[in-house]
Parts: C-alpha cells; sequence; structure tokens
C-alpha cells in the first residue's frame, strides 16, 4: 500500500508545480490581453492548484488525516486516488506543453 500513497503524493505535488506555472503563464496572458478564455483558464488553473495543494496538506501535514491515509485507507482506495492524481498529471503535462508551445 505505501507505493500506491507515495505515488499519489508526488503525482498531486507534480500537479502543484505544473499549475503554479500554468497559473502564472495564463494569469500574465489575462492582464496583457483582458480576454474572457485567459481569465476562465487563470480560474481553472487557480481552483485545480487549491484542489491540489489541500490534497497534499491532508497528505503530509494534517495530523488526523495523514495518519488515517498511512494506516486505514484500503488498498483499492489508494489505488483509484492515485489513479486520478496520475491522469491529472498526465493531462497537465500535456496543457503545459500545449500552453509553453
Amino acid at each position: 500500500m505505501g507505493l500506491w500513497i507515495d505515488v499519489a503524493r508526488v503525482a498531486t505535488g507534480l500537479n502543484v508545480l505544473l499549475l503554479g506555472g500554468l497559473s502564472y503563464v495564463w494569469m500574465r496572458n489575462y492582464w496583457r490581453f483582458r480576454s474572457k478564455h485567459t481569465l476562465g483558464l487563470s480560474v481553472f488553473a487557480l481552483l485545480l492548484l487549491g484542489e491540489n495543494a489541500l490534497a497534499l496538506y491532508f497528505y503530509f501535514v494534517h495530523q488526523i488525516l495523514s495518519a488515517w491515509f498511512a494506516t486505514a485507507v484500503p488498498s483499492i482506495a489508494w489505488k483509484a486516488m492515485m489513479t486520478l492524481h496520475v491522469l491529472e498529471f498526465a493531462a497537465l503535462v500535456f496543457l503545459t506543453w500545449v500552453t509553453w508551445d
């Protein structure tokens, strides 16, 4: 079970980094062009960044939930969480590539 936890945590941390970069680019573009599309992308990135930052907080900092995640969460639940975090990471990698190109 420890492998699933580690993969989910790493993917979530990488998601935070990618979303930070995307937020920076899209907010810069919004301030420059003032388009609703860049505003929408910025809001999307900031909300998803908040979700991933909260997940990292729960995984590492929150005393009760981090202990519960490490000891009491069934393996099937960790596999599901890990799959969602990794799929999100793959989507963000593609979105980052498209944005920076």
